[in-house]
């Protein structure tokens, strides 16, 4: 324990000398001597220093200068620094885990020191030489604190279970921490669900968004409208900071053009939700996919017959309608090499085996060969009309049968042709893919799907379209692959196959969608 202490002490003692040192003046001269910047010292990473002069902001290779004056940090007991703050469902446990993973492979000891109720840290430790070599500090909160940290200059990197709002891009391009809408600035680390939760003794198995944007807003507040018992409804929320909140109200409440009504239960955990729930036998609540606890998930229905189940196979192809992608937001400005390292580690295979055990779904692309498409095939069935549905539904399964089809799946944003934030993710995870030769040998075909809305011939057009363009970005942003180890095709079967009802915006979002099968 003194030993650990002792580690503590010292990389804050380090941190607080760095922290000293910023906006001093320090001179950097190149090593012939031809050369020279003065100005003050704004950050140094263990391998650039950024610092402020009269020809504006910087960054200079420490290898290739001479540093002079004693604001000077030391080069050899550097100690990487990193604030991570936000969400408290990211950070109370798929992040330690990861950071944990990282270090096990990299041969450092991660060693936790709780700060507060709200903070701890991490000092990682290279396990030969015993020198402390980077000091991780966690704020879990919720996804607003994560923002407001951020645009305080008091985080590195934001922790959200939502995407960033219009105003805070606003703000972060105004604090000089670049457009954190960009792929190489958010990223996906895994996936979550909104999933509608009930007590185990309730009836009521399935329930359509319609019904949920109206239980929330407070119009439907009998469970008998459901064809459950004469009992009045009891909703169970997280608190209104948290992503998981704020995702509701994007996903359900807007489309549907209301407001969440004020007498909701506020929960400060998804533990505390979803046991609160399982408690309350006239209770709901949206629980996180990956903490139900008791709870009975409900399954999201339709009037027209079509049900989705969040599960880990749905989740991950964006099939259930209330997909939550976890996201780490990181500003442009550079990070410590160790930080680098870390974040470069999350998107590893075996990164998503942690993912995988701490309960949340993993972007690990998967094969789901056509006998386990479960009743999609049924559903195309059921809608193809006449002799043209027909002989598409014919077309698609010549062409599909002998195919499996990735669980990376591409949709757009509601009246957009812009891809979602899921879906960019997964441009650059296939890419990367392409770029490792993971499909050498192999043939990928993009496949556009549309909703049944309007004409069949129109729908097939956009629905090609739409695979055509996603093609496109995946292969542009695989620059370093080889293309030609790989056969690349697109193809569209339009309304053929829905996997959900039409006459809902959230249904007609779904069966919007492009489609990768390999063989």
């Amino acid at each position: 324990m003194q030993i650990w202490r002792a580690a503590i002490i010292a990389a804050l003692f380090l941190f607080g000398q760095a922290i000293a040192a910023l906006a001093q003046d320090i001179t950097l001269r190149s090593r012939d001597g031809a050369i020279e910047l003065t100005g003050s010292l704004l950050g140094f990473d263990g391998e650039f220093y950024r610092i402020e002069t009269k020809f504006g902001e910087l960054t200079v290779d420490s290898s290739g200068v001479l540093c002079e004056g004693p604001s000077c940090p030391s080069l050899t007991d550097y100690v990487a620094q990193l604030s991570i703050s936000g969400s408290a469902t990211i950070g109370s446990v798929l992040m330690p885990a990861l950071l944990e993973a990282f270090a096990l492979r990299n041969g450092l000891t991660a060693k936790r020191q709780k700060i507060d109720a709200h903070r701890f840290a991490y000092v990682l430790t290279n396990i030969r030489s015993q020198k402390t070599v980077g000091v991780f500090t966690f704020r879990v909160t919720n996804t607003d604190e994560g923002f407001a940290d951020l645009l305080a200059d008091e985080a590195d990197i934001v922790m959200a279970l939502r995407e960033i709002r219009d105003s805070e891009v606003a703000l972060a391009r105004e604090a000089g921490l670049g457009d954190l809408e960009k792929p190489n600035r958010a990223r996906v680390l895994a996936l979550d669900a909104l999933v509608p939760v009930v007590a185990h003794n309730n009836p009521v198995d399935q329930i359509s968004l319609n019904d949920l944007s109206r239980i929330l807003s407070g119009r439907l507040t009998n469970w008998r409208e459901l064809g459950g018992v004469d009992a009045p409804v009891s909703v169970h929320l997280r608190d209104a900071g948290s992503g998981l909140s704020q995702g509701l109200e994007d996903r359900v409440l807007t489309p549907a053009n209301v407001t969440l009504a004020p007498t909701a239960q506020r929960h400060d955990s998804n533990g505390a939700l979803a046991n609160a729930v399982s408690r309350d036998p006239f209770g709901i609540g949206i629980a996180s996919f990956s903490e139900i606890a008791n709870a009975k998930p409900l399954v999201i229905g339709g009037d027209c017959g079509f049900s989705l189940r969040a599960a880990r196979r749905s989740i991950k192809t964006e099939d259930y309608p209330l997909t939550a992608p976890m996201f780490l937001y990181v500003p442009a400005r550079r990070l410590p090499a160790l930080a680098r390292e870390f974040l470069a580690f999350t998107r590893t295979p075996p990164a998503q085996i942690v993912i995988r055990r701490a309960g949340f779904v993993d972007q690990a692309p998967e094969e789901v060969p056509v006998d386990l498409q479960g009743n999609r095939f049924t559903n195309a069935v059921v809608v193809a009309q006449g002799q043209t549905g027909l002989a598409q539904l014919q077309r698609m399964v010549r062409s599909l049968s002998e195919m499996r089809r990735l669980t990376t799946s591409f949709r757009f944003e509601t009246g957009s042709t812009r891809l979602d934030a899921q879906s960019r993710s997964n441009v650059q995870q296939l890419a990367r893919s392409l770029e490792a030769g993971v499909y050498d040998g192999r043939k990928l075909v993009f496949v556009g799907f549309s909703d049944g809305v309007g004409p069949a011939s129109e729908n097939l057009d956009i629905a090609r379209k739409r695979a055509e363009t996603v093609r496109r970005a995946v292969e542009r942003s695989a620059e370093t692959a080889d293309l030609d180890r790989i056969e690349i095709a697109s193809d569209a079967f339009g309304e053929a196959m829905p996997m959900a009802c039409d006459e809902t915006s959230w249904g007609r979002q779904v069966n919007r969608r492009v489609e990768v099968w390999v063989r």
